[in-house]
């Protein structure tokens, strides 16, 4: 259960020092923000002397062309000149300068009140490692009139959140919240690499899949002041956000569908080997058999790459070992699965053979149409899914293959 902190405080006590005698950083990205860039940092600024923490602001300057760069400075800020191109890149840039013990980061567009960030210290100073805001009602947070479109408020956050909640068992309500405190060792596990928007959606994942002490805090989603568009554009971003969610989930991008395929071609498919099936008006035949056929194919595939997947994702340290997965890939070793895709296709050819026999019976003649697919079909796929297992086992084999050392 996530704890709320709601409750501004005026200081912080045991506020933890780092060894620069900062303790706050605070990071916004920034790409042509002159507008607003200068009241974000007033904000920033006066919230380190309410609180009585020693802080920083810092500016990860994307390339702007407006000055906004020259504002930062003149304001007190300390300006980060980041080349690489990429909400993900300038923001990574921002937070490896950054000197504090602790960091929140949010936009420059003051959609985001720097004012008001006493909830994520105390989250912090309690140990927290990643401090999410939630600008939904969900959880306790408000939105403006006209402060988030609403393609992002009722479709593509909601969609998005559910996924990520979903896919990866997080507790966090509003994935893609901009304003959001964490500790500096906390973001070295992380270890984030993304460049684009999605690195939103890999700080919440990441931080989950490591086991980091996360919680949320409600804020509120202010209009921007900018009069310009948005850099956001939200089909394209929202893709980058879905796709690193889909590589991130093996589980769910390839052994879900590929246990529904499976399963249901099976079942099905048993059940048309037994003779044709009629509902209502709708007769199924050997037709329907090899689409079960190919589900069936098609499915265990995409089970095997599920767990080529995972393997290999352990393996480069993207995600954490798997102790089931363990389990399974040590009880199956290689010899195993080759002796298994062996004997189905040994089966698979067995039938075939039984097949070319009954054709011999009637001197290589026409034979029934039905009968004969419901030979060919189940012996043909028994030889596919073998050949499948049999070279699978191979591949899962050189997975495993120990590192070199360097």
């Amino acid at each position: 259960m996530s704890k709320i902190f709601d409750s501004p405080t005026n200081s912080v006590a045991n506020t933890a020092i780092s060894s620069t005698g900062i303790t706050l950083s605070i990071v916004m990205p920034c790409l042509n923000e002159a507008e607003t860039l200068v009241n974000c940092i007033r904000k920033a600024r006066r919230s380190f002397e309410e609180l009585g923490v020693s802080g920083e602001v810092v500016i990860a300057d994307n390339g702007s062309t407006d000055g906004s760069q020259e504002m930062a400075i003149a304001a007190g800020a300390r300006v980060v000149d980041v080349s690489e191109r990429g909400y993900g890149c300038a923001l990574r840039a921002g937070i490896e300068a950054a000197q504090g013990k602790w960091i929140i980061m949010g936009d420059s567009d003051d959609s985001y009140d720097f004012s008001k960030i006493a909830p994520f210290i105390n989250a912090l100073s309690e140990g927290y490692e990643l401090v999410m805001g939630c600008r939904m009602p969900r959880g306790k947070g408000r939105i403006e009139k006209g402060a988030m479109p609403w393609k992002h408020r009722w479709i593509g956050n909601p969609i998005l959140s559910f996924i990520g909640k979903l896919f990866f068992k997080s507790a966090v309500n509003d994935f893609h919240c901009g304003l959001r405190g964490f500790s500096k060792v906390g973001y070295e596990k992380m270890a984030l690499c993304t460049t684009g928007m999605e690195f939103a959606s890999e700080m919440v994942i990441k931080s989950t899949l490591q086991g980091l002490k996360i919680t949320e805090v409600p804020i509120t989603l202010h209009k921007d002041g900018r009069s310009r568009p948005p850099h956001l554009r939200s089909w394209r971003d929202g893709w980058r956000h879905l796709r690193f969610m889909l590589l991130f989930s093996p589980l769910w991008l390839f052994l879900v569908p590929g246990a529904v395929l499976t399963g249901t071609g099976f079942l099905a498919g048993v059940r048309l080997l037994m003779g044709p099936l009629i509902i209502g008006p709708a007769g199924f035949d050997t037709n329907t058999l090899l689409v079960c056929a190919m589900a069936i194919i098609i499915g265990l595939q995409l089970s095997l790459f599920a767990i080529f997947a995972r393997v290999f994702a352990v393996g480069q340290g993207f995600m954490p070992p798997s102790q089931r997965l363990k389990t399974i890939v040590k009880k199956v070793s290689l010899e195993s699965g080759l002796l298994a895709g062996l004997g189905m296709g040994a089966i698979g050819l067995g039938w075939i053979i039984m097949a070319v026999m009954q054709w011999r019976s009637v001197g290589y003649g026409a034979l029934s149409y039905s009968d004969s697919l419901r030979q060919v079909i189940p012996s043909v796929t028994l030889m596919t899914v073998g050949a499948q297992i049999f070279f699978s086992s191979f591949f899962l084999g050189i997975l495993g293959l120990p590192k070199a050392k360097r």
